[in-house]
């Protein structure tokens, strides 16, 4: 089990970011050292979705790179692969005069590791989950 390994690798982190380094710099030391991938499947329901923004994989834990989907088709999902400590995320938007829906959800294995609903005018109804990796 990796769980040893990733507390050695936090206090280190820790450590490094106490002493010499920003906790920018403690994030990226240990994103480097936690190269284990994980997939997480994001799923989007609701009316009204203007656009779906979400961690699509690449860049690093401080600074993931996003994609943006402009006016989805209902629902939505979208499986990726994730590295190391960065964390999974899925951000729906919804401005619809009549009333914007959304749900979103983040599953891990089979498994709901975030979810939240939003209704309103504007509506934006963010999930984020700690990587499972660290977690």
């Amino acid at each position: 089990m990796l769980r040893p390994v990733r507390t050695s690798l936090l206090a280190a982190a820790l450590l490094l970011g106490a002493t010499a380094c920003s906790a920018a710099d403690a994030v990226d030391q240990v994103d480097k050292a936690v190269d284990e991938t994980y997939e997480v499947t994001y799923e989007v329901t609701g009316k009204g979705v203007d656009s779906i923004e979400f961690s699509a994989g690449g860049g690093t834990a401080g600074a993931p790179k996003a994609e943006t989907v402009s006016a989805p088709a209902l629902p939505w999902t979208k499986t990726v692969t994730l590295r190391g400590i960065m964390p999974a995320s899925v951000v729906p938007v919804a401005a619809d005069v009549t009333g914007g829906q959304v749900t979103c959800r983040i599953t891990y294995k089979g498994k709901v590791i975030a979810e939240q609903t939003g209704q309103g005018l504007v509506t934006a109804g963010g999930c984020v989950a700690v990587s499972p990796i660290v977690g």
